[in-house]
C-alpha cells in the first residue's frame, strides 16, 4: 500500500474549520504544530517578515491525497494572500513505533 504526508501551512484562525472538515471526511489522524515563517505574506512591519502560522500533518493511503488536500483547501480558503500551501508527499515507510510493524494492506 502506498502512503503520503500531506503537508499544510495554513492561518492560525481557521484551524478550527479544518479540522472540522478533516474529521467530517474521515481522516486517519491529523498532527498540529505552531509555526512561524512568510512566504506570499510577510509581515513588512516587524524586522524579521515572520508571521504565526499553523503546520498540519496526515499520513494517508495514496489513493486518499486528492480528497484530502482539498477538504484541507475548501475549509482553510480566505480568498486572502496567505492562506497558505498543501504539499503531498510520498512516503518510502510507514511504521508503527508500538508493534514495529510496517503499515501495509491492514489498516494503519
Amino acid at each position: 500500500m502506498e502512503f503520503v504526508n500531506i503537508i499544510a501551512i495554513i492561518r492560525s484562525e481557521v484551524l478550527e474549520r479544518v479540522e472540522k472538515k478533516l474529521r467530517a471526511v474521515a481522516a486517519p489522524g491529523l498532527t498540529v504544530s505552531p509555526i512561524r515563517g512568510y512566504g506570499e505574506y510577510a509581515d513588512l512591519y516587524k524586522d524579521d517578515w515572520l508571521v504565526d502560522q499553523i503546520r498540519l500533518e496526515v499520513f494517508a493511503e495514496a489513493k486518499r491525497a486528492e480528497e484530502l488536500a482539498e477538504a484541507i483547501m475548501e475549509a482553510a480558503h480566505t480568498g486572502i494572500e496567505g492562506d497558505g500551501i498543501v504539499a503531498v508527499v510520498p512516503v518510502r515507510h510507514l511504521y508503527h513505533i508500538r508493534t514495529r510493524q510496517q503499515c501495509s494492506e491492514k489498516p494503519c
